[in-house]
C-alpha cells in the first residue's frame, strides 16, 4: 500500500509540473508577460510555503536541540534554489520560440545531463547501462523534437533557452536529492524556492515592474504557483521516500506525456507517429538508466 501512495503521489507531482508549459502558454495568449507571470508563481509558492513552514515549526515536527541552529544547511538550500528559478525562466522563454511539446523534450535532456554530473559528483565511472539509455535518450529526443522532419523550421534561440532549462534542472534534481537532507520537507522547499524567488529578480529585474499586474497573479499567477512550486516539491518529498530514487525518476518522466498531450488538448499543437515513438524512447531510456535489480536480500531504504 504504501508503494501504491508513493506511485501517486510522484505521479501527481509529474503531471502538476507537466502542466506547466500549457498553462504559460494559454497566459501569454491572454497578454500577460512571461516575467510577470514567472514572478506571480515564485511570489505564490514563496508565501504559502512561508506560511507552511511557520506551521510545522509550530508542530514541533523541526529538531529541537539545545546547540544553536547552523545556518549553512539553510545556505545552501538558498544557493541551490537558484536553479530552480532559472529553470522555469529558461524553460517559458523557450516555448516562446519552439512548441511546448518540443520543450518538455528539451528540459527532459536532464536524463543524460544527469547521467554526466553523477559522473563528476560520484568520483566514479558510470555503469555501461547508464551510458546506453544515454545514448537511447539522444535518439528519442530527435524524434520526438521531428529533426528528421525536412519541412519544420527550427528556433536555436528557443533550442538554446531549453537546453539551458535542462542544466538549470539537472542542478535543481541534485539539490533535491542531496542538499540539507536532514531539515525537514517544508524548510527546504521553503529555502529552495526562497532561492528561486531571488533568481528570478535578478534575472527579470525591470521587466517584473513593467509586466506585472494583480491580474495576472490572481488569474494565473496562483495556478502556476500550486502546480510549479508548491504541490510537487511536496508530493515528491512524500512520495519518493515510499518507493526510492530510481522508480520515482521512471515515475516522473510522466512530465512528458502530460506536457505533450495537454498542448495537443489546449493549444492545438500538432503530435506526429516520430513524435510519439521518441517520448516513448525517451521513456525506455528512463528506465533503463535507473532501473535496478532487487535482490531477494534487499531490504528497501526509506
Amino acid at each position: 500500500m504504501n508503494n501504491l501512495k508513493g506511485v501517486l503521489l510522484v505521479a501527481f507531482g509529474a503531471a502538476s509540473y507537466g502542466i506547466l508549459a500549457t498553462i504559460v502558454k494559454l497566459a501569454n495568449n491572454d497578454g500577460f508577460g512571461t516575467a510577470g507571470l514567472t514572478f506571480s508563481q515564485y511570489l505564490f509558492g514563496a508565501v504559502i510555503l512561508s506560511i507552511g513552514a511557520v506551521l510545522v515549526k509550530r508542530s514541533g515536527k523541526t529538531h529541537q536541540s539545545g546547540s544553536p541552529v547552523s545556518i549553512y544547511p539553510r545556505l545552501r538550500l538558498f544557493l541551490f534554489g537558484t536553479s530552480l528559478g532559472l529553470t522555469s525562466s529558461f524553460y517559458y522563454l523557450s516555448i516562446q520560440y519552439v512548441p511546448v511539446s518540443v520543450g518538455i523534450i528539451l528540459l527532459m535532456q536532464t536524463i543524460w545531463m544527469g547521467v554526466i554530473l553523477e559522473f563528476f559528483t560520484a568520483r566514479e565511472l558510470v555503469r555501461k547501462r547508464k551510458i546506453a539509455g544515454a545514448l537511447v535518450a539522444i535518439l528519442g529526443t530527435l524524434m520526438a523534437a521531428r529533426v528528421f522532419e525536412t519541412d519544420i523550421n527550427f528556433s536555436f534561440k528557443g533550442i538554446l533557452y531549453g537546453l539551458l532549462a535542462a542544466v538549470s534542472y539537472t542542478v535543481a534534481i541534485y539539490a533535491a536529492n542531496r542538499v540539507s537532507l536532514h531539515l525537514p520537507n517544508m524548510i527546504r522547499s521553503k529555502y529552495l524556492v526562497y532561492g528561486g524567488f531571488l533568481a528570478i529578480l535578478i534575472f527579470w529585474n525591470i521587466r517584473i515592474i513593467e509586466e506585472f499586474s494583480w491580474e495576472a497573479l490572481l488569474k494565473w499567477g496562483i495556478v502556476l504557483g500550486l502546480f510549479g512550486t508548491i504541490l510537487p516539491p511536496v508530493l515528491f518529498n512524500k512520495g519518493i521516500p515510499e518507493i526510492g530514487t530510481g522508480l520515482a525518476s521512471i515515475i516522473a518522466a510522466l512530465e512528458i506525456p502530460v506536457s505533450v498531450f495537454s498542448a495537443y488538448l489546449l493549444l492545438s499543437e500538432h503530435i506526429g507517429i516520430l513524435q510519439i515513438t521518441g517520448i516513448v524512447t525517451i521513456l525506455i531510456a528512463m528506465i533503463l538508466i535507473n532501473y535496478r535489480r532487487r535482490k531477494k536480500a534487499d531490504i528497501p531504504i526509506h
